[in-house]
């Protein structure tokens, strides 16, 4: 794998319909500086609006990935998103005069001979690689669907279907390496879907620019020509359409013996670009579309956002996301007010768990109480308080050049005493965010047990 980030030489175009709009497109892709990431862009409305390829701007994923940033969206865009993935482009800029990229042949293989033909070019920046240390995993056991993620030196794919269909039957595939494999093993697998699926997409309003050119659609009736004329009659599809002996509409060849497989694994690396950065794992995959792949993504994409703060500010021994040296670097507070530890664990935007350990050294215990020491509640409210803080400045930029005002307590508990020798648990979690504003709840705990809750609300300032 790459260790510099990658654009394209000079920019490069290219035109066609779009599978489900049916609309005419002229797509153009441009270099990008180093850090820009996939952006796409919409020269047709005014002001030319943009939408950041990443799993935070994903609006639709019901026969496609779709992308949407106030006026900006563009649908099924994970093709082209493969086609970054599979070449190892980090940046760029993609300016697109219609609401949906060129379909192509289905596959991604007319975008990888555009990019190849603009040329693809190393920056001077290096890449950041999210590695996946431990398993993770995305299910939905009503649909038989799994995907788990496991450490790899490289990105590896592994990726079975089961369609109970005599034309597809069991399929498996395995990705090993993207240089050697991506170009000619799995770009050029098409999009696929079954004959009992088109009508149902037409009245959908989808697939208006779908064709046998662009997709192979595989027989799954038993009525048989019959079943052909009346959809395609029902349709009014212009293409010759017949059952043909292998299962598959006009016995249009297959590229590969298990090329539908190696689609969903074209549509799986796509859907995981929007994680933001490469990564290093295994994905094994069984019977996931574009919803699956998205949820898995968005896991992933928490993931990266905890390394990210953690390589900035971690103690990178990896025994805490911020040991003591990095919330010095972050919080305000200093002995004797500091009252937080360690942070184990921060979701950006969502939570936060740390811990304060309690000392007999505490100076509060001199006079509260001697001889009977208990770590007053006001001070369990300021620990949790603290953690709060600490989840808040990590959902703005440049966390540093600002301090957290607590601005009101609400519900405040204490359901048992916090003595000497006790490890102090602070569970927070993120319920509003609105501007500079934050309501969060909040529980500490001691060896599993709730000592204390509350609901905080708080105020971003400048220091």
């Amino acid at each position: 794998m790459y260790e510099k980030q990658r654009t394209i030489a000079a920019e490069i175009s290219m035109e066609g319909i779009g599978l489900h709009t049916g609309n005419n497109c002229r797509m153009t892709f441009k270099p990008a500086p180093p850090d820009h990431g996939i952006r796409f862009v919409r020269t047709d409305i005014e002001g030319h609006p943009s939408v950041i390829a990443d799993i935070d701007h994903v609006s639709d994923v019901s026969r496609g990935t779709t992308l949407t940033d106030g006026d900006a969206t563009v649908h099924t865009v994970e093709h082209v998103l493969a086609t970054f993935a599979g070449l190892q482009v980090d940046n760029m800029i993609v300016e697109l005069d219609n609401n949906e990229p060129p379909v192509g042949d289905g596959s991604a293989r007319l975008y990888v001979e555009k990019l190849l033909e603009a040329g693809i070019e190393d920056q001077d920046k290096d890449k950041f690689y999210l590695e996946i240390d431990t398993p993770m995993s995305y299910s939905e056991s009503d649909r038989g669907v799994d995907l788990v993620v496991t450490p790899s030196d490289d990105l590896r794919i592994t990726f079975m279907i089961d369609y109970q269909n005599p034309a597809l039957g069991t399929q498996y595939t395995s990705l090993v390496n993207l240089e050697k494999e991506f170009v000619d093993e799995f770009a050029p697998a098409r999009t696929f879907c079954f004959l009992s699926e088109v009508e149902m997409l037409k009245k959908a309003g989808l697939i208006k620019g779908g064709g046998l050119d662009n997709a192979v659609v595989i027989y799954d009736s038993d009525l048989g020509q019959i079943e052909v004329d009346r959809i395609q009659k029902a349709l009014n599809l212009k293409d010759e359409a017949f059952v043909g002996e292998t299962g598959i509409i006009n016995d249009i060849p297959l590229r590969f013996y298990n090329e539908p497989v190696r689609h969903k694994t074209l549509d799986l690396l796509g859907d995981l670009l929007l994680i933001g950065v490469p990564f290093k794992g295994h994905v094994l995959a069984a019977r996931s579309g574009h919803k699956a792949n998205v949820a898995l993504a968005r896991k992933m994409r928490e993931l990266y956002k905890k390394k990210k703060i953690a390589r900035k500010y971690g103690s990178g021994d990896g025994s805490a996301l911020f040991d003591i040296n990095a919330i010095l670097k972050i919080m305000p507070h200093r002995y004797p007010i500091l009252l937080i530890d360690r942070v184990i664990d921060l979701v950006p935007e969502k939570s936060v768990v740390a811990i304060k350990n309690v000392t007999i050294n505490e100076p509060f215990f001199q006079g509260h109480f001697p001889g009977h020491p208990i770590m007053p509640g006001v001070l369990i409210l300021e620990a949790m308080a603290q953690a709060g803080g600490m989840l808040i400045l990590h959902t703005i930029d440049d966390p540093k050049t600002k301090v957290v005002y607590f601005m009101s307590i609400d519900k405040a508990k204490f359901r048992r005493p916090v003595m000497p020798g006790d490890q102090l648990r602070m569970v927070l979690e993120m319920k509003a965010m609105r501007g500079s504003n934050c309501r969060m709840t909040a529980k500490a705990y001691v060896d599993g047990k709730l000592t204390t809750e509350a609901e905080f609300m708080a105020r971003v300032v400048d220091k």
